[in-house]
């Protein structure tokens, strides 16, 4: 192998520097002069002769074999990571600023199996034992660009990696991603890691594994570590753009794993209790201390996949669930949940809406069956002056943006009540039972097309046009305000 250019240009500067003291003395040599070079330039000459010896040194590994040095690194790799590295042809030698080898393309192996394909890679190298290539000893890892695939069979394949030793050297991942597959070899989604890394923390005598990481466009960290006797796992997610952090605890079982999870969300404390087994995953959730009847109960099967979700709450904030970059609704962009093997049911009964306060007794339902995921049958209540109930409803992405298409049904309780509201004229205020209606709501732009308006089973032209095109503004007032006029404006032309 080559020697480096960096070796190169010291030789170069070493070699410049012994011209000029030959240069500058060069006209005064004699045998007296000569022995007065030496004894006044001997710590110099030293130190040169030292620094020489100590560059060579660092350097023999370059002398060594492509081969030699690919089978010695895997060896020590396996070691270190129980991990099978191929690598390929090219692998250079750099000692500064420690030494280090630097490799592109590397494929990792776990148990036959293709885990990963490293784009650049850096193994760093103990300053002893450089003499004995085979005796050496690798100290950081640091993986860059790397695709990551994991499945069902190696999925806990980060979680494994904290088993090992980082006594001696960390390991750390950058700019990279996790492809999550299925059996088929599909992929589900794509975690993007940002900077992850394994260390040992001497103090508290363990490793750790600290991620910044981003998944359906959402940054979040996270940190984890397992106690001494290996028995239990702990970790700390925090995703700050929506203000949550959540901290777990899991004890590890062969048969059945139990955990706790709490969770901190604008100043709201939630807890979860939860099992795993073989083939499911149950969970609650509650409020123990300041919302008791706060409950939620969940439970996820494996074989066959069927998951359910039921609870109570006294409110439920929607922009938790469809609002610009939450996480449900990031989460439904991708896709993930069109498989026609996912069996989910979701029933959730809240007195009122967050932030909304006419909205009252809802009961959100949905379903994902066959690849398709609508919300039949979900009911609320405005004021008790009217009932709304979707009917023959779907969620679907169209053009990067999510939308909810179906039909509303709208059952008035208290039209009187109504007119008040609205601030009606008394000449307009007519009886109206019950209005039917075809829906487009796009939750990205906050915009609603009404269309087939049907009130007590007649259409009226012209308030299908007033109807047709809804735009939210921000603010709550501002939407009282713009709906009062446009219903206004509606019920004036149905009944002038």
């Amino acid at each position: 192998m080559r020697k480096t250019n960096f070796f190169v240009k010291y030789l170069n500067n070493i070699n410049k520097f012994i011209n000029s003291l030959l240069e500058k003395n060069l006209n005064k040599i004699n045998f007296k002069n000569l022995s007065y070079l030496f004894k006044n330039n001997k710590i110099i000459l030293t130190i040169v002769a030292l620094f020489v010896i100590f560059i060579s040194y660092l350097l023999l590994p370059s002398f060594y074999k492509q081969s030699d040095i690919s089978k010695v690194l895997n060896t020590e790799l396996q070691k270190k990571l129980d991990l099978n590295f191929e690598f390929s042809k090219d692998i250079k030698y750099n000692f500064f600023p420690r030494p280090h080898f630097i490799t592109t393309n590397i494929i990792v192996n776990d148990e036959q199996t293709k885990i990963s394909k490293i784009k650049n890679f850096k193994i760093f190298i103990s300053f002893d034992n450089l003499f004995s290539f085979k005796n050496i000893q690798i100290k950081d890892l640091i993986i860059e660009n790397a695709n990551f695939n994991i499945n069902k069979k190696n999925y806990n394949f980060f979680l494994n990696l904290l088993n090992k030793s980082f006594k001696d050297g960390n390991l750390t991942i950058k700019k990279s991603n996790v492809f999550f597959r299925n059996l088929e070899d599909e992929v589900l989604f794509i975690n993007k890691i940002l900077k992850l890394k394994y260390f040992y923390e001497p103090k508290e005598l363990k490793n750790i594994f600290y991620l910044d990481n981003e998944i359906f466009n959402i940054p979040f960290s996270m940190k984890s570590y397992f106690n001494n006797d290996k028995s239990k796992f702990f970790s700390e997610i925090n995703i700050d753009l929506i203000k949550l952090k959540i901290k777990n605890e899991l004890k590890i079982d062969k048969n059945i794993k139990v955990g706790k999870t709490e969770f901190n969300i604008n100043k709201i404390k939630r807890f979860a209790d939860y099992q795993i087994k073989k083939n499911y995953f149950n969970f609650q959730i509650s409020d123990k201390v300041d919302q008791p009847n706060i409950r939620y109960d969940g439970k996820f099967n494996f074989k066959p996949f069927y998951a359910s979700l039921e609870g109570d709450a006294a409110e439920i904030n929607l922009n938790y669930l469809f609002g610009t970059n939450a996480i449900i609704s990031e989460f439904l962009k991708t896709g993930v949940l069109n498989s026609k093997n996912i069996d989910f049911k979701l029933n959730i009964n809240a007195d009122s809406i967050y932030d909304n306060s006419n909205f009252t007794n809802i009961n959100l339902k949905s379903k994902i069956q066959d690849g398709l995921i609508d919300t039949d049958k979900t009911k609320f209540e405005w004021r008790n002056f009217a009932t709304f109930e979707l009917l023959e409803s779907l969620i679907f992405v169209r053009d990067g943006e999510l939308v909810l298409d179906g039909k509303l049904k709208i059952d008035i309780n208290n039209y009187n009540e109504i007119y008040k509201f609205l601030l009606t004229p008394k000449n307009y205020r007519n009886k109206i039972s019950q209005i039917d209606l075809n829906f487009t709501y796009n939750f990205d732009q906050k915009t609603a097309e009404l269309k087939d308006i049907k009130v007590d089973n007649k259409i009226n032209q012209n308030v299908n046009k007033i109807l047709n095109n809804v735009i939210l503004k921000k603010d709550n007032l501002q939407n009282k305000i713009y709906f009062k006029n446009l219903l206004n404006q509606a019920i004036k032309n149905y009944f002038g």
